[in-house]
C-alpha cells in the first residue's frame, strides 16, 4: 500500500511538471521571458504544496471525526492562488502606451492551478484544462491576426513656432483616418520652437508610417516620432 501510494505522488508530480511544460512551451516558442522551465517549476511547486497539505491533514488532522478537523488542507493550497500573483505581476511589461506579458501571467497562473489540480489527483480535469489552453494559445492566436483592432500611439512633432500649424497637423491626421485622443504643446520661446505630442488612435501601422512622411514634409518640421 505503501509503494502504491508513492507512485500515486510520483504520477501527480511527474504530470504537475508535463502540463505546466507544455504551456510553458507555447510560451517558450514565442520569446517570451517566462518560458519552459519557469512554467514547469510553477505547476511542480503548486502540486508539491497540495500534496504537503494533504500529508498535514492526514498527519495531524481528524478525518475519521464529525467534529472540527484542526487542520485545514486547503489553506496551503490557498496560499498559491495569492503567491503566484506576486510573480505573474513580474512578467507583465508596461512600454509606453502598451503593455505586454498579460498572457504570460496568465498562463503561469494556469500552470500553478494545474499543479494544484495534479496535487489533488484531479488528472482527467488537468488533462482537459491543458488540452484547451494549449489550443487557445496556439488556434486564438491566428484569430486576433486576422482581427483589425484599434491601436493608440504617441506622436511628437517639433516644429518652428508658425502659425497654424497646430491646425495643418490636425487636418493630416484627420485625412489618415486617425483619431487624436488627447494632445499637449511645449512651447520653446527663446528658440521659436513648439513640440506637439498628439496621442492618437488608428488601425493599421501602414497610416502611421505614411503620416510621418507626410508630416516631415509640412514646411517648418524639424522632427516626427511616433511612440
Amino acid at each position: 500500500m505503501h509503494i502504491d501510494f508513492s507512485l500515486d505522488l510520483l504520477l501527480r508530480l511527474l504530470l504537475a511538471c508535463l502540463f505546466g511544460g507544455l504551456i510553458g512551451l507555447e510560451r517558450e516558442v514565442h520569446g517570451r521571458p517566462a518560458g519552459f522551465r519557469t512554467h514547469l517549476l510553477v505547476s511542480l511547486g503548486s502540486c508539491l504544496f497540495v500534496l504537503t497539505s494533504i500529508h498535514f491533514y492526514q498527519q495531524y488532522g481528524n478525518p475519521g471525526s464529525s467534529g472540527p478537523t484542526g487542520v485545514d488542507p486547503a489553506r496551503i493550497a490557498a496560499q498559491v492562488v495569492t503567491g503566484i500573483g506576486f510573480l505573474g505581476a513580474g512578467a507583465i511589461i508596461r512600454e509606453k502606451a502598451s503593455i505586454r506579458g498579460l498572457t504570460t501571467a496568465a498562463c503561469l497562473w494556469l500552470a500553478a492551478a494545474l499543479g494544484v489540480a495534479c496535487g489533488a489527483g484531479l488528472y482527467v480535469m488537468a488533462t482537459v484544462v491543458t488540452l484547451i489552453a494549449i489550443l487557445s494559445l496556439l488556434l486564438l492566436k491566428k484569430v486576433e491576426g486576422r482581427l483589425q483592432r484599434d491601436t493608440y500611439v504617441s506622436l511628437r512633432v517639433l516644429s518652428s513656432d508658425l502659425t497654424g500649424q497646430l491646425d495643418i497637423f490636425e487636418e493630416m491626421i484627420s485625412a489618415c483616418q486617425m483619431q487624436v485622443v488627447n494632445m499637449s504643446l511645449d512651447k520653446d520661446v527663446e528658440k521659436q520652437l513648439v513640440s506637439y505630442e498628439f496621442y492618437v488612435k488608428f488601425s493599421t501601422r501602414e497610416l502611421a508610417c505614411s503620416l510621418v512622411d507626410e508630416l516631415g514634409a509640412v514646411a517648418g518640421v524639424k522632427r516626427v516620432r511616433i511612440d
